[in-house]
């Protein structure tokens, strides 16, 4: 079970880093910069919440299985990251769209919910 979840993992950290590199290219080679730029700020911040998300519930998973001590989710420090990443586009609106980045902060659970989709379709 547990190889299963580490290949889930990866393949959903695989997308991830896909679409970051794609947000990048088109953040260098578009004229719309300051879209790409908010949508790549949002998307990473998403990956690290999808990353916190990830390794809270295997050690939630962990510690149930041996009776130990449940860790929390992470709902805080997942909230303080987003909280971080619209201010930050508020403070340089210049560079990041504001709108971008709340799409973008949204692409992790697309990116579950698509391989989720696919991975169901293959079995």
């Amino acid at each position: 079970m547990q190889q299963v979840n580490k290949m889930i993992r990866a393949r959903q950290y695989k997308w991830m880093l896909y679409l970051l590199a794609l947000l990048m290219l088109g953040a260098g080679f578009t004229p719309y910069q300051r879209i790409f730029l908010g949508l790549f700020l949002g998307t990473s911040v998403s990956f690290f919440s999808m990353w916190l998300l990830q390794r809270k519930v295997r050690q939630f998973t962990e510690a149930a299985a041996t009776h130990g001590r449940i860790p929390t989710l992470g709902t805080l420090s997942r909230m303080a990251a987003s909280v971080l990443a619209v201010m930050l586009a508020l403070r340089f609106d210049a560079y990041f769209h504001l709108t971008a980045v709340v799409i973008g902060l949204a692409a992790g659970y697309i990116i579950i919910f698509i391989d989720s989709f696919f991975t169901s379709l293959k079995d």
